[in-house]
């Protein structure tokens, strides 16, 4: 019957979760209108990487991101962890539709109310608020532009998986702790920042690719699983079919390796 609403459960690795929010950031309104005139900041960071890879694959170029050094900071079996400088990437950065060579720093001055900036992040609380944990003493790339997005009203998007989701409050946690107030820490100790901005779980990304509606309804896994998503979607049966054929097409996303990390 068209129109009648039909489920679907569908089942997430961590990496399959990445490219799937990845594809829901490319189609935000936001994000096209910035990518043929505006620009757009991609930070450092893991499932940044998949949405470098798919704003470069919506421009048709033939730039290529290497994910393996697409972060900064990142949560190894050892703990908190950091990639060193001289093994990282550069944040990918699109001036009307081209990749310019230039630093987060140079360009963030130039930002306005209708371009992006895409900030992954650790953490995700029950009230939606995100949080990014901070090793760098200065606070990183987000403490250098966080000022200026939020005075400009720059587009400011979040990409984050629901794995990263915490059953504290993030604003609480981060007047709790800091990088000088740890004794001990397995791995480098962290500062913790909320930010506020369009968060992206695989629960928009489902919606911006056509669901009417999905929630969470497990997490975790084994054998590989470790780190699933486990999620109902909902959706018209005339448009189910081509949603999970989206979907489809991302499982089997390779794990994501890093390259050495300290």
């Amino acid at each position: 019957m068209t129109g009648e609403v039909v489920k679907a459960l569908i089942v997430l690795t961590p990496a399959e979760s990445k490219r799937l929010i990845a594809k829901g950031v490319r189609n935000l309104e936001e994000v096209r209108r910035a990518l043929k005139q505006g620009i757009i900041i991609v930070g450092l960071g893991t499932t940044n990487a998949y949405v470098a890879e798919e704003l470069l694959a919506a421009l048709s170029s033939k730039e290529k991101i290497d994910k393996s050094r697409y972060a900064a900071g990142t949560v190894t079996p050892g703990g908190t962890s950091i990639i060193p400088k001289e093994e990282r990437g550069r944040e990918l950065i699109l001036k009307n539709g081209e990749v310019i060579d230039a630093t987060v720093e140079e360009v963030v001055d130039e930002l306005s109310a209708d371009d992006v900036f895409i900030k992954g992040a650790n953490a995700l609380d029950a009230t939606g608020t995100a949080g990014i944990l901070m090793a760098n003493t200065a606070g990183g790339t987000i403490g250098i532009a966080l000022g200026r997005i939020m005075a400009r009203g720059v587009n400011f998007i979040i990409p984050v998986g629901i794995e990263k989701t915490i059953p504290y409050s993030v604003t609480e946690a981060a007047r709790r702790v800091g990088i000088e107030r740890f004794y001990h820490s397995m791995g480098k100790p962290v500062g913790l920042m909320p930010v506020y901005g369009r968060v992206v779980t695989e629960i928009e990304a489902l919606k911006i690719l056509g669901a009417s509606d999905a929630f969470p309804i497990g997490a975790g896994g084994v054998d590989g699983g470790e780190g699933s998503a486990i999620i109902c979607v909902e959706c018209s049966a005339e448009h189910m079919d081509d949603l999970m054929r989206q979907v489809s097409e991302i499982k089997g996303e390779p794990a994501l390796k890093l390259v050495k990390v300290t």
